[in-house]
């Protein structure tokens, strides 16, 4: 199965309660059906990412980054890559990479979905579907900055730091 046909696989069998959330997964399928290369970050049009809202073992604190780029504390993630099977296998990979902690556990099914404008790695106006997923940190877990962070650190769910209001919604589908 190609990364392109487990989105479609995930966002099908992805029954959300919200219905804005059910309408931007059927934006996102449509978008899906539309073209094969929506998964590559080539695809000019647009393309899927996966993110992914990394909580502590305790559930009460998020583990953010201070995107060097955007200049504001969000989740983790980023593109898929051609070696991904999944979107949670990207998502996965990608708070891996940047909180530097192993044992990540993944939920099985996404949580939210974005869609957002953006001048990525293709120096062109763009957008992102984001496809958001629930990631439990192991106790005691510790996160160590990488390169593709200007901070990292957790944060109590319920402060979350000036400008990051937007991720209230997307913190409380992920809990």
């Amino acid at each position: 199965m190609t990364l392109h046909e487990s989105a479609v696989a995930a966002l099908t069998e992805w029954k959300p309660e919200a219905p804005a959330q059910e309408s931007l997964r059927q934006a996102f399928l449509g978008f899906l059906a539309s073209r094969p290369d929506t998964c590559q970050r080539s695809c000019e049009a647009g393309h899927l990412t996966a993110s992914a809202v990394v909580l502590d073992s305790t559930g009460t604190q998020v583990l953010l980054t201070l995107h060097p780029r955007v200049g504001r504390w969000l989740q983790l993630g980023g593109h898929c890559e051609p070696s991904d099977a999944s979107l949670a296998e990207a998502a996965l990979r990608e708070a891996t990479e940047e909180s530097g902690m192993s044992g990540l556990v993944i939920g099985e099914t996404p949580v939210h979905l974005d869609v957002h404008p953006i001048t990525c790695s293709l120096g062109v106006p763009t957008r992102h579907f984001d496809v958001r997923y629930a990631v439990h940190a192991p106790p005691g877990a510790e996160p160590v900055r990488s390169d593709e962070s200007d901070d990292l650190r957790w944060w109590p769910v319920d402060a979350l730091p000036a400008g990051s209001e937007d991720l209230a919604e997307l913190i409380a589908a992920a809990r």
